[in-house]
């Protein structure tokens, strides 16, 4: 990983770079990968009301998330900070970081949650709804975004705690949070022991409630005392220059990220959503178990953010380099594993969720695709985390704006309806995205130019 490089200090042996990699990753897998189950069980629950009840709530994805962009690009934003601060040992400045975070999301969540609840109905019809999931979909959209406060509050303190190299508390958060999900899911989408049948609306409720007990956990985390990030005592409530600059630098630029990714996603959803309510179901299906896959990338990229900051903070770009490549070799042992499981039950998995012939059949297409996809998904989400948690986030905003917003919609659209494609050519053009993504990251990573960033 040093290619010829001299080492800048000890190297820890294999064993333990390996074992240090794993106590930070594994909770962060284990999290993601039950924020993955979660939906998984949701839409598998969901199912049981029909194919557009399926396609309702999978037309809420993209829009949720486009609200989300902003707080997901500050999130990243605080982790890359508090852990380059953690390297440093520098808690001073890492909880001024978390302090003013909070602070901005608790005025930017107002806003943007009263102008998603009142504005509902066209966004929905904008990500393309049908006349048998427009109101579905809306009402949905509106309870999620309306709750959204407790979700995004959450949000930012774990992205503090897992920069910080607490991944466990973020784990444990999401852990609860998810048995609140399921459990109401169970009582309010069917109207089990005595609750009422509220179908759809049931399970956006049973999602915010989540987030209420998500929310709860995660400020009695920071309120610890002990904790590298800990807002008891005299803690200065106030902005400062130097913080935000620093906030704004990486956030900026991820923002830009996301909605890039946000844009390119929504514009392939609606481009899949014109193939129909039972093409779109399968998709939503399809989509559901990928996350999955993604999950174990995912739990590596918040690992190598963590991992990667901290080391660049102590001065030490060889051991970053070294950690990043770690997160990458675990990422493809997870990946082969999950290739198999696909290609061995992809017909056992889509049954959960219908017995529909037409779902089936794009089921046994969607799967065959997916086991190349795991290999190229995983790879380039631990190359991301990567050059996020040095702060390269310019890097990863153009990665987005060439393969999401530009190559996945472009494609996808080309694939399905002038080449006549259907279904296939949207995942094929899903299958290109992944690919341009893993290419422009790895050349990325391996030049190395990331590690000498100042943030």
């Amino acid at each position: 990983m040093l290619r010829r490089e001299e080492p800048l200090g000890p190297i820890p042996g294999d064993g333990a770079l390996l074992r240090e990699t794993l106590r930070i990753a594994w909770p962060s897998m284990l999290e993601s990968f039950l924020v993955a189950l979660v939906g998984f069980i949701d839409t598998i629950m969901v199912s049981s009301l029909g194919t557009a009840a399926i396609a309702a709530v999978g037309l809420t994805t993209q829009p949720k998330f486009i609200c989300l962009a902003v707080f997901l690009s500050l999130n990243v934003a605080v982790s890359a900070l508090v852990a380059r601060r953690r390297g440093e040992q520098d808690p001073v400045r890492a909880n001024r970081v978390v302090v003013q975070s909070i602070l901005l999301t608790l005025g930017l969540t107002l806003v943007i949650s009263v102008l998603a609840v009142a504005f509902a109905d066209p966004i929905m019809r904008l990500a393309g709804t049908a006349s048998d999931t427009h109101e579905d979909a809306t009402a949905y959209f509106r309870i999620i975004t309306g709750g959204m406060v407790f979700n995004t509050l959450s949000m930012v303190i774990n992205a503090a705690q897992r920069g910080a190299g607490n991944t466990r508390i973020a784990m444990k958060t999401n852990i609860v949070a998810n048995g609140v999900n399921i459990v109401f899911n169970y009582l309010l989408i069917g109207g089990n022991l005595g609750f009422p049948r509220l179908g759809v609306r049931g399970a956006a409720i049973a999602t915010v409630l989540g987030t209420v007990v998500a929310c709860g956990m995660s400020i009695h985390s920071v309120l610890r005392r002990g904790g590298f990030v800990c807002l008891r005592g005299r803690i200065r409530v106030s902005f400062d220059r130097e913080t935000m600059r620093a906030i704004a630098n990486i956030g900026s630029s991820t923002l830009a990220e996301q909605l890039f990714l946000r844009i390119g996603f929504l514009t392939y959803s609606i481009i899949v959503a014109n193939l129909g309510t039972v093409a779109f179901a399968a998709h939503q299906v399809g989509m559901n178990i990928l996350s999955i896959s993604f999950s174990f990338g995912d739990g590596l990229s918040v690992a190598s953010v963590a991992l990667v900051g901290r080391s660049l903070g102590e001065g030490r770009r060889d051991l970053a380099r070294i950690y990043g490549g770690i997160c990458q070799k675990v990422g493809i042992f997870f990946a082969a594993v999950l290739s198999v499981i696909y290609l061995l039950f992809s017909r056992q998995i889509f049954l959960l969720f219908s017995e529909e012939t037409d779902i089936l059949s794009y089921g046994d297409m969607i799967m065959r695709l997916m086991v190349v996809v795991v290999f190229l998904q995983i790879s380039q989400v631990v190359f991301t985390g990567c050059l996020r948690g040095a702060g390269d986030a310019k890097y990863t905003a153009l990665v987005s704006l060439v393969s999401v917003a530009f190559v996945r919609p472009f494609s996808g659209w080309l694939l399905c309806y002038p080449l006549g494609l259907g279904l296939f050519g949207a995942w094929l053009g899903l299958a290109i995205d992944q690919l341009v993504r893993f290419t422009m990251t790895y050349v990325r990573f391996r030049q190395g130019k990331w590690v000498y960033l100042k943030i």
